[in-house]
Formats: structure tokens, C-alpha cells, sequence
């Protein structure tokens, strides 16, 4: 509940420009699937471009338009998930290779031919 009062705070000074840190912390999975849709909707109904930090790879294959993946203080690769996804860098594979990031590029898959993605 905390979260949707601070985005609807933020909101309230119609910005074009959301930043958002890390904003399924410490939720849990129900929770963090709505907060999913709440960004989703937010940006499609309102037009705002959202900055995000996130390792919440499940969030990133729901919203996110472009990555930029950090590793070792630098940029790494900048794409969308898919793109990233395949890449051959060692530091982005990491990412992407584990069981979390394969669970979470198969559900965004799913949610994407169900239409679920804009």
C-alpha cells in the first residue's frame, strides 16, 4: 500500500519523467504482479517515460522497453530483453542464464503472445 501512495504521489505533479528504485522490494509475488500492471498501466495511460533500477527480472520482461545491464561499474549492453537476452557477453549472460532469469523470460514470453504486453 505504501508504494501505491508514493507513486500516486509522485504522480500528482504530472511528471513526464518517472524514476522508480527497486519498486517490487521486498513485496511478495501476488503483490509484485500488481505492482507490475500499476507500472504498465501508468505508463501507457499517462504517456510518462519511466526510469527504472530493478533486479526483478520478471518486472523488467513485463515493462521494460530498453535495458541497460551494469556489471563491473560499467554498461554492459543496452536492448530489449529479447536482445539481451541472446547476447554473448559474459557478464549479461549471467543475468539471463540462471533459473530465475529463464523462469521469468518464459513467463514475459507467455504474457507477450497472450497479449499481455503492449
Amino acid at each position: 500500500m505504501l508504494k501505491r501512495a508514493s507513486l500516486a504521489r509522485a504522480l500528482s505533479l504530472d511528471p513526464e519523467l518517472l524514476f522508480l528504485d527497486e519498486p517490487t522490494a521486498g513485496l511478495d509475488p501476488e503483490s509484485a504482479g500488481e505492482v507490475d500492471d500499476l507500472v504498465r498501466k501508468l505508463r501507457d495511460q499517462f504517456g510518462l517515460t519511466i526510469v527504472m533500477i530493478t533486479h526483478d527480472l520478471d518486472l523488467l520482461w513485463q515493462v521494460a522497453d530498453r535495458v541497460a545491464v551494469l556489471a563491473d561499474g560499467k554498461v554492459q549492453g543496452v536492448g530489449s530483453m529479447l536482445e539481451l537476452s541472446v547476447s554473448d557477453n559474459p557478464a549479461i549472460q549471467k543475468f539471463f542464464a540462471g533459473p530465475r532469469g529463464r523462469g521469468a523470460q518464459k513467463q514475459g514470453a507467455q504474457k507477450q503472445q497472450a497479449g499481455g504486453i503492449a
